[in-house]
């Protein structure tokens, strides 16, 4: 160490230093912005808009306030950046595409699943929704801890109440420094059956003395010490429940846009390791349209897509589908729209005639987002350390965080319920000597030496005595005595059922759970995602084409269809035939089979080269038809053309 004159210069190695600055750096960014606390199931500037919403009065039930008055409240009270990001933030929170169960109910332009930007924050409104406002029930009751803002000009929660279960709810993604978090939304309904189950299932282990004296010396958090408090609180969970029996109730993710997810056995694997991947795959319909309300060029069925997976933007799926159209990868849409409007999301794709459906679709979930992949990484501050927690590990932390917030709740209203107690108590001792009271406080000089007075004469406590002081005259009257003596009587009531929650864990869970099944009951709604057990296979074309008989006709021009066999009939002596195509001057028809379009035809040609097609690959035309070149069904080179052509049945037989 070296002093100089601008202080003492300590020799410090450049490796050292940078890597203590980027663990700093990146441990600021995991706990303070990127990843959420397994707790309630927020990122600080989250918790820091609901919170600055709720300061403001912003409840479900009041008036909408401005967007930019509540960016301006949470930047300059709580979350020292720009107001862009808080401003993302609180749209996210009001979209109901984005979340399962939004926590701001927005007015205005709050974006859309086509990727519009939203309104400008001078223009929309927003105040919290029913469900948000469960998230800060019992903010108020000393049920959390509250920490110093930048500046420590404010306090702000450490973390929220939050009784319903957020973090599975909703869910959330981040991208941290050498780690991210990507976590589905759920249904609301099957998780609190879950917790239930565990809790009727789990044992409660009371913890000794030695284990409360170790949870204080690590001080992982100030919630954690308070909860060695008391000595009611002084036990833990212990569940022998699986994950499988936990998937009896959690089917899966249950996307906002709803679709469809696939494979149970990927799901699993999810929930047991809190990593994995699940399909998910945009519901759809194959429509058969009413003749007439169709374009010419249109054929008779139409698919229709209705919901879309997680995360996907309409209006690029919508641009995706026409440039595989245009770039030929998909041939057999004929018109494409977008038809949504209040009443739901609507894709519709017209085919053109002879299209089969199914392989049109199957095309579509292979080239474009409308199957996706949701890649699960369930990572979540616990203690303020990132964690990889899997479906049963979540669910008991979220229990936890609930035990201690019921406790410390039931110890507040025990604190307040004593106090009032204890003035009912010297109310009633007053009004039991009434007389005494009043010829006492007559003949005092002031209220300071009646305070006194009463305290000496009738045992009091100064407390008492200025409650005494401060009853007003009508509290006098007989029913209002009466009232006094039945408010102590119910005070009394109330004071032995929380000292009896608090002397009892499984009382103080059947709170937790009873609380549980009122969130049910009041926000409790069907599942928007379903779930199939099996994977979506690769449908094989046999599969998705009707096995029927056809005939196939090549021309020596090179021109080749296929058409139904019912196109024709049986001629009758002296009847009067049909065209059988339209064909270029001096072309004719060389080939004519009659086969199966489940088939196989093996092409000859003049260079001593065989090539093969499936007889559904042929495309099909109408009976006046030239028929497609056959160029484009098989390789064929310059100035080489097809002598021979050879049936085979399906199978090669």
């Amino acid at each position: 160490m070296e002093k100089t004159n601008y202080g003492t210069i300590k020799p410090t190695s450049i490796t050292d230093e940078m890597r203590r600055s980027y663990l700093d750096y990146a441990m600021s960014v995991i706990v303070a912005r990127a990843i959420p606390d397994a707790k309630d199931g927020l990122k600080p500037v989250h918790r820091r808009v609901l919170y600055a919403m709720h300061k403001l009065g912003l409840s479900h039930t009041s008036s909408y306030k401005k967007c930019a008055r509540i960016v301006g409240e949470v930047i300059g009270k709580y979350h020292p950046h720009g107001d862009a990001a808080a401003y993302e933030t609180l749209v996210r929170m009001g979209q109901d595409f984005s979340l399962r169960y939004p926590l701001v109910d927005g007015q205005g332009n709050f974006g859309s699943i086509d990727g519009d930007s939203p309104a400008a924050m001078r223009y929309t409104e927003a105040r919290l929704t029913k469900i948000a406002d469960e998230m800060l029930h019992d903010l108020d009751k000393e049920t959390v801890d509250f920490i110093d803002n930048f500046d420590g000009s404010e306090q702000e929660p450490q973390t929220l109440p939050a009784k319903p279960p957020n973090l599975l709810l909703n869910g959330g993604d981040g991208i941290a420094v050498g780690m991210a978090t990507r976590i589905p939304p759920h249904n609301l309904g099957e998780i609190i059956d879950a917790l239930v189950f565990i809790i009727e299932n789990a044992k409660v282990k009371q913890l000794d003395g030695e284990t409360v004296r170790q949870l204080k010396s690590t001080n992982l958090s100030a919630q954690a010490d308070r909860q060695t408090d008391q000595p009611s609180n002084r036990f833990e969970i212990e569940s022998d429940t699986t994950i499988e029996q936990l998937t009896q109730f959690v089917h899966g993710p249950d996307f906002p846009t709803g679709a469809i997810i696939y494979g149970q056995k990927d799901i699993l694997q999810a929930y047991e390791t809190g990593r994995g991947s699940i399909l998910m795959r945009a519901k759809t319909e194959i429509v058969e349209k009413k003749a007439g309300r169709s374009a010419s060029s249109a054929g008779k069925f139409q698919i229709a897509v209705l919901e879309l997976p997680y995360q996907q933007n309409k209006a690029l799926l919508v641009a995706k589908i026409a440039e595989l159209v245009n770039d030929g990868k998909i041939k057999d849409i004929a018109d494409l729209r977008d038809e949504s409007d209040r009443s739901g999301l609507k894709i519709a794709i017209d085919l053109k005639s002879g299209a089969t459906p199914q392989r049109v679709l199957n095309l579509l979930f292979k080239y474009t987002p409308m199957q996706q992949a949701y890649h699960i990484n369930m990572v979540a501050l616990v203690n303020n350390e990132p964690k990889t927690l899997n479906l049963k590990q979540a669910l008991l932390e979220y229990l936890s965080h609930r035990q201690v917030v019921v406790v410390r709740r039931i110890n507040f209203e025990l604190k307040k319920a004593r106090q009032r107690e204890h003035i009912l108590q010297g109310l009633k001792i007053a009004l039991s000597n009434l007389d005494a009271v009043i010829e006492t406080i007559k003949k005092s000089k002031d209220s300071e030496v009646a305070r006194t007075n009463l305290v000496k004469k009738f045992s009091l406590t100064e407390i008492q005595a200025q409650a005494i002081l401060d009853m007003q005259l009508k509290r006098l009257a007989a029913l209002e005595r009466q009232k006094i003596l039945d408010e102590l009587a119910e005070i009394t009531a109330l004071i032995e059922k929380l000292t009896s929650i608090l002397a009892s864990p499984k009382k103080i869970m059947k709170v937790i759970k009873d609380e549980l099944i009122e969130l049910k009951e009041k926000y409790g709604d069907e599942r928007r995602t379903k779930v199939v057990k099996g994977k979506p296979g690769e449908f094989a074309e046999e599969e998705l084409t009707k096995n029927e008989p056809v005939i196939v006709t090549l021309t020596r021009g090179g021109y080749i269809k296929r058409v139904p066999i019912t196109t024709y009939r049986t001629q009758g002596r002296g009847g009067k035939g049909v065209t059988g195509g339209k064909l270029k001057e001096e072309d004719v028809v060389a080939e004519v089979l009659t086969t199966m379009t489940h088939d196989e035809i093996l092409f000859f040609t003049n260079k001593g080269r065989v090539f093969s097609s499936r007889v559904y690959d042929i495309p099909e035309a109408g009976r006046t038809a030239r028929g497609q070149a056959l160029v484009n069904l098989i390789g064929l080179e310059a100035n080489e053309r097809v002598l021979s052509v050879l049936p085979m049945k399906a199978g090669g037989e």
